[in-house]
């Protein structure tokens, strides 16, 4: 036994034994947590640059995101059925296109955290299998005021958690966004490059 373990660790550390310690690390839950908690770290960090360099802020917010939101998944959801005849690197310039859009709404509404109460609401779903995707509801009370988040997790082919899906008081984004793009391609006649030029 012992020397199996070795052989093992020996595997591990050479690279020729692939390590999935992401999914039983932390579940979905638990991700979507850290990455929430780090996410309003980083707010907290860069709120005074909002009213002075607001590039700055928003790149850095991009930054954060972007370690747990996967914009290419985002974008084949925002997408829907037009995914199919989009090519890789549409797909692509689409997702670019969406981080740029999701950093400016979610860091925009962030600013204005300061520390309120943050609840994690019990889950909805009652899979039997902690690797589906995942809705994790939490809401942000201040006051009498109560807005509530749901991150769709699921985990990726890295296994690891990331976001594919955001819900914002109620709002579904992927949903609004298919809105918005759907009307773009209906305007320029199914062109997927017209429609990614011109998302704002």
């Amino acid at each position: 036994m012992k020397l199996l373990k070795k052989v093992i660790f020996v595997l591990v550390l050479t690279g020729l034994l692939p390590v999935a310690v992401n999914a039983a690390e932390l579940s979905a839950v638990e991700s979507a947590e850290q990455s929430v908690n780090q996410l309003l770290a980083k707010v907290q960090e860069l709120r005074p640059l909002f009213d002075t360099d607001k590039d700055a802020y928003f790149e850095g917010i991009s930054e954060q995101i972007s370690t747990f939101v996967d914009f290419p998944e985002v974008a084949k959801g925002v997408m829907a059925g037009y995914a199919e005849q989009a090519t890789a690197e549409q797909v692509e310039a689409f997702a670019d296109k969406l981080r740029t859009t999701l950093t400016r709404f979610y860091g925009s509404t962030l600013v204005e955290y300061g520390g309120q109460e943050l609840t994690y609401l019990p889950s909805t779903q009652t899979s039997p299998d902690p690797e589906n995707a995942t809705n994790v509801r939490m809401q942000i009370t201040s006051g009498s005021t109560r807005v509530e988040l749901q991150y769709t997790m699921f985990l990726n082919a890295d296994r690891e958690w990331k976001l594919k899906n955001l819900f914002l008081g109620g709002i579904n984004l992927r949903r609004q966004y298919y809105t918005q793009f759907a009307a773009l391609m209906n305007r320029n006649n199914n062109d997927i490059d017209a429609v990614i030029q011109s998302w704002q």
